[in-house]
């Protein structure tokens, strides 16, 4: 496991990789953020734009999303997985975005995640992303990178994954940090085909160094 020294220095590499790493999601305030997090569950960020290029023309407040049939939303969403469930938690969370909290999102974790298909990694997302509050979003790019660099064991959960991330590095850095781990996890350390042979963290990685040899 390495040192907070050594995992502020990854970070550090990381960052002048990616120094304008951020949220991919295009949104243009925290409700539509929400719901854009939510329908990543098992879906690419691309493939999300794709169809909130549309969906947020159509749909502006949580009134406009139980206007309609949940019939016809699942259709205006069946381009990503799980549409049929995400179209639910929609219009779901909307009601209650309405009966609680004035139609707003709250910039509240714990009434975050008590929102239809809001889990901890999505209410991560939307107090750092739309209310600037440091967190750390552990999605599959991040745990990766966790695990291969020494920052967590390979065993540990996502939670747990998390609350290491948050030990081992400055509050003021996690949000930033949570987004250059995915970029570096996205577009270098991929799942498959990682380019270590070509990576400025190969002598901190032991799972990379295996791989060149």
């Amino acid at each position: 496991m390495v040192s907070k020294k050594k995992a502020v220095q990854c970070i550090d590499v990381m960052e002048n990789l990616f120094p304008d790493a951020h949220c991919e999601l295009n949104h243009e305030n925290a409700f539509e953020l929400t719901l854009a997090v939510l329908m990543s569950a098992q879906t690419t960020d691309k493939m999300v734009n794709v169809l909130t290029d549309k969906l947020f023309q159509k749909y502006k407040t949580p009134q406009d999303y139980l206007a309609v049939t949940l019939e016809e939303l699942q259709e205006d969403v069946r381009t990503i997985g799980l549409y049929r469930m995400k179209a639910k938690n929609i219009q779901a969370l909307c009601q209650i975005l309405l009966d609680k909290h004035g139609g707003t999102v709250p910039p509240v974790h714990e009434e975050l995640v008590k929102l239809p298909g809001v889990g901890r990694k999505t209410a991560n997302v939307v107090m750092s992303v739309a209310f600037d509050y440091p967190a750390i979003a552990v999605d599959t790019h991040v745990e990766r990178i966790a695990k291969r660099l020494g920052m967590a064991k390979k065993s540990a959960s996502v939670l747990e994954v998390e609350e290491r991330l948050m030990y081992l590095l400055p509050k003021e850095r996690w949000s930033k940090a949570h987004h250059v781990m995915i970029f570096f996890g996205r577009y270098h350390c991929t799942a498959r085909n990682p380019k270590c042979g070509d990576c400025p963290l190969l002598s901190e990685c032991k799972f990379g160094q295996r791989q060149i040899k």
